[in-house]
């Protein structure tokens, strides 16, 4: 019996040890994405009133203006594209409509500011189009009126190109599982198809497409390259401007306090959506209503609908860019490029490997101990999803350029030995920042897989004598081993694309494709940002190929 009790009284030992250290690391990862926001506020405060008064009178009501107006256009944009695509799709049949349903999600593989580049290059005033325009008809610049591509308007749809997959897919997956009857009663009660999808189906999908469009939306207030490119002055643009033009770290902490308070606004009204999103009646596929076959002009206008989007946001771009390639100076293959190259991969590697683990962390711990404490700490864990990359930039440089600082003077005061910066200008300090703006993404990720790991293997472990880390490294991450390299590679392309945050933090003469990219279009040598623009593409076109598979399995 005395046998016996000290066995069990081991093994709660070795279940208590091992989840103490899943909660030192769970709340330790909490800690580090919720350090930039509170950061953040306290710079702002104590920054004095002197620099938002004069932020009042001058910059702030023109990037609250243009962020609020671009927040506008592409909500509507990704809207009417998203949900129009995914009802013609889903609920009607037409040529190609195989093809279409798959290739509506390609161009989420592309970073906006990479089609603002390739829409420059064909469109601006020295662009072929408007070139080949004066050619034929042999007027001047002042003969004729074109669209202004560097404006709120172009960057606004170049936006919507790349980000209405998002309302697109939750959509789609919305009206995949709505039944038929409520539906096909609006019906025989004398409604129209236009009137039955407005007034039945719509309001049925109203909390995923919500979702999707406030996905959208929060990108868009995340966005620099493209509003940057265009000279549109948004609080995106305003930190970095804010940060390195004008050297005033109080006005870009005051400036990120807005952007961030605007986008902590949006994760709340998101996560209410997702919630009311369980109220969606998915129980009765077998009455899913037969697609109604569409002929003549109807099927012609439904597949131009559906093809457009892809053409603008993807085929097209694609073909300006491989043109805009050939016709660079840049060498892929030369020392300098690898060199980028090699720094992407480094940085994004890393930051996905320690962003993939952090989610882990959090999330076996929220499963062990599900609570309020490891709910919270899964909650602050997701806000990152929701801060723009400037302002996790700012929130992380602001503390540990103190502590540097301060660090530095006492080494000096007591030593006599200068330490420099140790951890400002680090890679490591930019790979946290990565991982606190992905980190929502991998945990969703390894959330999803876990979901399918029953809470009889967890027992059966325990009764075995397991600890919670080997319950965790012999049962659980087998299991996941899909879903962990699904976060991995959803993680290593968003740092791929990822460029406010390397602008501000990437250590000195440390560049990599993103930045690389921006310098030359900011140089307006627009044929040699093609060449890492499409490195980026293709990466990005990884994460989107499973996606498309996905998609192609829910038919």
């Amino acid at each position: 019996m005395a046998d016996i009790e000290y066995a069990e009284h081991g093994s709660r030992r070795r279940n208590h040890g091992g989840s103490s250290v899943l909660a030192v690391l769970a709340y330790g990862v909490a800690a580090v994405c919720v350090l930039p926001m509170l950061a953040v506020a306290l710079a702002a405060v104590t920054g004095g009133t002197d620099t938002v008064s004069h932020l009042l009178d001058t910059v702030l009501p023109r990037y609250a203006g243009t962020t609020l107006a671009l927040v506008g256009l592409v909500a509507a944009g990704t809207f009417a594209i998203g949900v129009g695509a995914a009802w013609l799709v889903t609920m009607t049949r037409f040529p190609g409509v195989r093809i279409l349903e798959i290739a509506l999600v390609l161009p989420l593989a592309f970073p906006a500011y990479v089609l603002a580049y390739a829409y420059t290059y064909l469109l601006d005033h020295p662009g072929i189009v408007q070139t080949t325009l004066r050619q034929a008809t042999g007027w001047g610049p002042r003969d004729y009126w074109f669209p202004e591509i560097r404006s709120i308007w172009g960057a606004a749809i170049m936006l919507i190109l790349v980000l209405y997959p998002y309302v697109y897919l939750l959509a789609r997956a919305a009206f995949l599982q709505q039944s038929s009857a409520a539906f096909l009663a609006a019906r025989t009660l004398g409604s129209s198809a236009w009137s039955a999808f407005w007034s039945v189906s719509l309001p049925m999908a109203r909390p995923a497409i919500a979702g999707g469009v406030l996905l959208a939306v929060m990108e868009t207030i995340a966005d620099f390259g493209t509003v940057a490119y265009f000279s549109v002055q948004t609080f995106a643009t305003g930190i970095y401007t804010s940060w390195f033009s004008m050297a005033d770290r109080a006005a870009a902490a005051q400036l990120a306090l807005c952007l961030l308070s605007f986008a902590l606004l949006l994760a709340m009204t998101e996560r209410m959506q997702r919630g009311r999103a369980r109220y969606h009646e998915t129980g009765k596929r077998h009455m899913a209503m037969p697609p109604v076959r569409l002929r003549g002009w109807r099927a012609g206008l439904a597949l131009l609908l559906c093809a457009t989007p892809v053409l603008l946001g993807c085929v097209l771009p694609a073909v300006v860019l491989f043109g805009m390639g050939l016709g660079s100076e840049q060498d892929l293959l030369s020392r300098r490029y690898t060199g980028f190259i090699r720094n992407s991969i480094t940085l994004a590697g890393t930051a996905a490997c320690l962003t993939v683990l952090s989610a882990i962390a959090v999330g076996f711990f929220q499963r062990l101990r599900p609570g309020r404490r490891s709910g919270i700490a899964a909650y602050v864990a997701r806000l990152g999803y929701a801060v723009p990359g400037g302002v996790i930039a700012v929130g992380l440089l602001v503390p540990f350029a103190a502590f540097d600082n301060a660090f530095d003077a006492w080494m000096r005061s007591t030593f006599d030995i200068s330490t420099g910066l140790l951890v400002t200008g680090s890679i490591w300090l930019l790979v946290v920042a990565y991982m606190v703006r992905f980190l929502a993404a991998a945990l969703g990720a390894y959330e999803g897989g876990q979901s399918t790991v029953h809470a009889n293997m967890d027992a059966a472990s325990r009764s075995l004598g397991e600890t919670p880390l080997g319950t965790l490294r012999r049962v659980h991450l087998p299991i996941l081993t899909p879903s962990l390299l699904t976060a991995l590679l959803i993680v290593f392309v968003d740092v791929m694309k990822e460029l406010p945050a390397t602008l501000i933090m990437r250590p000195f003469n440390y560049d990599t494709l993103a930045v690389q990219a921006y310098r030359l279009a900011s140089d307006e040598r627009l044929e040699g940002a093609a060449v890492p623009s499409l490195v980026i593409v293709a990466v990005g076109l990884l994460p989107v190929i499973l996606i498309c598979r996905q998609v192609g399995r829910n038919r």
